[in-house]
């Protein structure tokens, strides 16, 4: 247990170190990829939101007498349907970006992750990556594909911790920290994956590592899942801790890697 704690608070390191190397290499810049995503998806549900909105009005309205347009109680009507819609499309979003805005994001940010974790690992090993574009491209797919087989197994656990949720007071521990760890480990494993890749596992090898390394893998995903725990800005922060996510995965499995061949050595 002690080892697994030990592994635990790792993973949560790991945001220390990534914070302070990210500083040092002065790859601050990377940040402006997750604000032009945000800025991208504000936009994105500003415009669904009214569309939907205006949706609903016209088909309330579709019910009330013609000779009614201009009476102040139509006004009323449609005054309570705008905000209630406003706000319910808001709540609904939010749970929704809430349960899977993770992956979105993670996929979104598949191309500047990948190219991120090789920066990193070419400043400590020194060695050069030389960039090419299939590579780049398969990378990008898998990442994508990793992240949506892990979003699609959470799912699973999801569903299995809402029917246990109806155990009153037990239940509904069981869910939360469950859904909590659950979630942490596959946010874990889609950061981890970028430089197993790199290091020629293949998925099944990644699989097998990343169980073997579960509670490292928790540990890291933790921090990106409690951001999603908080309203309205927990997303929005979650976003820029991609990027230390993924530099902090890198770090800790190139040390990994260097203490094994040092061993072997």
């Amino acid at each position: 247990m002690k080892n697994s704690w030990g592994q635990f608070k790792l993973g949560m390191s790991s945001y220390k170190k990534a914070l302070k190397f990210i500083s040092q290499n002065k790859l601050s810049y990377f940040y402006l990829f997750p604000l032009l995503l945000n800025i991208l998806l504000f936009l994105l549900v500003f415009w669904v939101s009214s569309s939907i909105s205006e949706s609903v009005i016209e088909y309330v309205n579709s019910f009330l007498p013609e000779n009614a347009n201009a009476s102040w109680w139509l006004d009323i009507i449609n005054t309570t349907i705008e905000w209630t819609v406003w706000l319910a499309i808001r709540i609904l979003l939010w749970y929704v970006f809430a349960l899977i805005g993770g992956y979105i994001t993670i996929i979104l940010m598949a191309p500047v992750l990948t190219y991120l974790s090789e920066k990193t690992a070419e400043i400590m090993t020194g060695d050069k990556i030389h960039f090419d574009v299939l590579q780049l491209t398969r990378d990008i797919l898998r990442a994508s594909l990793i992240a949506m087989r892990n979003m699609i197994i959470q799912f699973g656990f999801m569903l299995l911790f809402f029917i246990i949720s109806f155990i009153p007071f037990v239940g509904w521990i069981i869910s939360f920290v469950g859904n909590f760890l659950v979630s942490s480990y596959f946010y874990g494993f889609s950061f981890m994956d970028y430089t197993n890749e790199r290091n020629k596992l293949s998925v099944k090898e990644s699989i097998l590592f990343v169980r073997k390394n579960k509670w490292y893998t928790m540990g890291l995903g933790s921090v990106f899942s409690v951001f999603f725990l908080v309203p309205c800005i927990g997303p929005i922060v979650a976003s820029f801790a991609t990027i230390v996510s993924v530099v902090g995965a890198t770090i800790t499995l190139e040390e990994m890697k260097q203490e094994a061949k040092a061993a072997v050595q």
